[in-house]
C-alpha cells in the first residue's frame, strides 16, 4: 500500500514540477516575447526616453511645480502609494481643498477663479493620471511661454501637437499628456 501511495505522490510531484515550469516561467516567457515583438514600446512600461535616457513612462503621471513646467492634475505622483482621497462630493473637506486648488490655479495662472478646469482642482481615481485637458493645458501656456521667454503661439502649437483626441473617434475625453508635452517643450526651449 505504502508502494502506490509514494507513486502517486510522485506522479503528482512530477506534474507539479512540470505545470510549474510551464505555467510559471515557459508561459510568461512566451508572452512576453509576443508582446516585446508586437508592441515593443508598450511591453517595457511606455517607457519615454529623452537622449536615450528613461524620463518616465507615459502611463504615470509625475509631479512637475515652477513657472518652467505644464502642471498635472493634482494626486499622490507616489506610484508605491496610489489611490484616490475617497472623499465624496459632499465632503467639507474635498470642497474646502478644490476651493483652495481653485484660488491657487487662478492666481498662478492670472485667471478668474472661474475659469479654472475641473481637472486643475480634482485628482483621478489613482491619483497618477498622467493627463490633463487641453482646456487646463491652454489656460497655463502663458504662463509657461514666459518663464522660458518662448512665443506663446509656439508654446500654444505644442500643445496642440500633444493633445490625443477621443478613442474610436467617441470613447473618452481629448487630452494632453502632461510627461510627453513638457519633454517636448524642454526640446523646444533647448
Amino acid at each position: 500500500m505504502f508502494a502506490g501511495v509514494a507513486r502517486q505522490a510522485a506522479a503528482g510531484l512530477r506534474i507539479l514540477l512540470l505545470m510549474t515550469v510551464v505555467c510559471g516561467l515557459l508561459y510568461p516567457l512566451l508572452i512576453w516575447g509576443i508582446a516585446r515583438t508586437a508592441f515593443p514600446g508598450r511591453a517595457d512600461g511606455s517607457l519615454l526616453r529623452v537622449d536615450g535616457r528613461v524620463v518616465g513612462s507615459s502611463l504615470i503621471g509625475q509631479e512637475f511645480t515652477g513657472p518652467l513646467w505644464f502642471h498635472p492634475r493634482p494626486g499622490a505622483y507616489d506610484p508605491l502609494a496610489t489611490g484616490g482621497s475617497d472623499l465624496g462630493p459632499d465632503s467639507g473637506r474635498l470642497l474646502a481643498e478644490v476651493r483652495l486648488r481653485r484660488t491657487a490655479v487662478a492666481r498662478t495662472e492670472g485667471v478668474p477663479a472661474d475659469s479654472v478646469p475641473a481637472d486643475a482642482l480634482t485628482s483621478s481615481a489613482s491619483g497618477l493620471d498622467p493627463h490633463i485637458s487641453p482646456a487646463y493645458a491652454h489656460l497655463q501656456v502663458t504662463r509657461v511661454a514666459r518663464a522660458r521667454g518662448l512665443d506663446a503661439e509656439r508654446v500654444r502649437e505644442l500643445v496642440d501637437a500633444h493633445t490625443t483626441g477621443r478613442a474610436l473617434g467617441f470613447l473618452g475625453q481629448e487630452r494632453v499628456n502632461v510627461l510627453e508635452l513638457n519633454a517636448a517643450l524642454a526640446a523646444a526651449a533647448g
